[in-house]
């Protein structure tokens, strides 16, 4: 966890340059005036509640200061053009990797040679990837071929429940379900759309990395 002050100062000025008020805030996110007013109140917890609101963040950036801020200035100023949702254009918009590629996203893995295209997407502009669907056991949500924008969760094992997430596990690979809350502990139980598919609990220490699904391509 980063220094504590760093973290509040940058919530607090996103806040600023936002035109966000901290009562907005702290209704929103839950996080309350006091944990702001103390010395070591801004625990991993809060700080992952602030990132999962304000998904326009750069989580590299609050985390690690890294520029820029926000995550629409990571992309090209094409993505605000309507006129190109849905377009594949080289070296711009959000990469299409491989599944397989997805545990390595921020690593030196995840290089040019693991983009397959671009996607221009305003609807999706907060992504980090797009990943393609294997199998059906999300039917009739996704099936097998289409694609799902993801955004990154960091260092975090913070779900919203009933929510889709990708989630890779050293043990079995690359998961696209339904996140639920397991009746064992420190476990999540992950649950398919598709009823043919049993649910199934997993262990939290087998969660190498944890994506958010914020929607998908249909593909005919």
């Amino acid at each position: 966890m980063r220094e504590n002050s760093i973290l509040k100062d940058r919530i607090l000025y996103y806040l600023e340059k936002k035109g966000i008020s901290k009562y907005e805030c702290y209704s929103k996110t839950g996080i309350t005036n006091g944990v702001f007013s103390q010395k070591n109140g801004l625990s991993e917890d809060n700080l992952l509640r602030f990132l999962s609101y304000y998904r326009d963040i750069n989580p590299s950036w609050m985390i690690n200061g890294e520029e820029p801020m926000l995550k629409e200035d990571l992309h090209t100023q094409s993505l605000h053009d309507p006129g190109t949702a849905y377009e594949t254009m080289p070296g711009k918009g959000i990469p299409l990797i491989p599944i397989s590629a997805f545990a390595g996203y921020g690593q030196d893995s995840f290089s040019d040679l693991t983009i397959e295209h671009h996607y221009i997407v305003p609807e999706f502009r907060n992504a980090d990837f797009i990943i393609r669907v294997k199998g059906n056991s999300m039917f009739p949500k996704y099936s097998s071929g289409d694609l799902v924008a993801c955004i990154v969760i960091n260092e975090t094992l913070f779900f919203q429940w009933n929510s889709i997430y990708a989630i890779y596990t050293k043990s079995q690979g690359v998961f696209i379900k339904r996140v639920k809350k397991s009746a064992k502990p420190d476990y999540i139980l992950l649950v398919s759309d598709n009823p043919d598919y049993e649910p199934f609990d997993v262990p939290e220490s087998d969660i190498i990395r944890v994506a958010k699904v914020l929607g998908g391509i249909i593909l005919e």
